[in-house]
């Protein structure tokens, strides 16, 4: 673990060193508004500022990540939620489709998600402390990823295009925001086939490897 200063008490994990920052995270916020520095953030542990850019690259990162952590236990019940679910497409719609109607409304992420006033852009949940908070979530589903043709690449890239999802349900939900059923319905018809995807290549080139086998064995007849 890389650590330095913390006032004395330097954190056993970093899972701890990361617990501490966001809970200093939530402190200024309570007390100073989102207008976060991560100077701030800093002095508050006892910490010098590189110590915390080691888990964090910018104050945006610490707002999604206090934000994602701040719902309720928000991994907590997703992973809840879904128990017991061992289907990729069932467990990620599933969670998705949860996600959103817990999100919707929350003030402080609805902040982050909204342009800026100065026109700056609007914070991304693809960030990659974002991404590593859902990759969190798919490891604690009930899913062999592995079994189904997801490789760490692949669930990196299936949890940067979940986040995606969410971003663009939060922030736009339509004229008539999309609940239960209809709501997995949707995410069902458009994000399923992207997680079929790598099995049915995987056992389309197999298919072809298979065809060409055949193919050779039969010239050689």
């Amino acid at each position: 673990m890389r650590s330095r200063g913390w006032a004395g008490s330097t954190p056993s994990s970093d899972e701890e060193a990361i617990s501490r920052i966001l809970t200093a995270v939530d402190e200024e916020i309570a007390e100073h508004g989102a207008a976060l520095r991560l100077a701030d953030v800093a002095r508050r542990l006892g910490v010098t500022r590189q110590t915390v850019y080691r888990y964090f690259p910018n104050a945006d990162a610490l707002l999604i990540a206090s934000a994602m952590r701040a719902v309720n236990g928000f991994i907590d019940q997703v992973v809840d939620h879904a128990g017991g679910l061992t289907d990729p497409v069932t467990a990620v719609i599933e969670s998705v489709s949860f996600g959103v109607e817990r999100l919707s409304g929350d003030p402080q992420l609805e902040k982050l998600l909204a342009r800026r006033d100065d026109g700056e852009a609007a914070t991304s949940l693809t960030s990659d402390t974002a991404i590593a908070f859902c990759l969190s979530v798919f490891h604690r589903l009930d899913v062999d990823w592995t079994l189904h043709g997801i490789d760490d690449t692949v669930l990196r890239e299936l949890a940067e295009m979940t986040l995606r999802t969410v971003q663009s349900m939060l922030t736009d939900p339509g004229e008539v925001p999309r609940r239960g059923l209809a709501l997995r319905g949707f995410v069902a018809r458009w994000l399923g086939p992207a997680i079929l995807y790598p099995r049915w290549a995987s056992l389309s080139i197999q298919g072809r490897v298979s065809d060409d086998v055949d193919q050779v064995k039969q010239g050689g007849q």
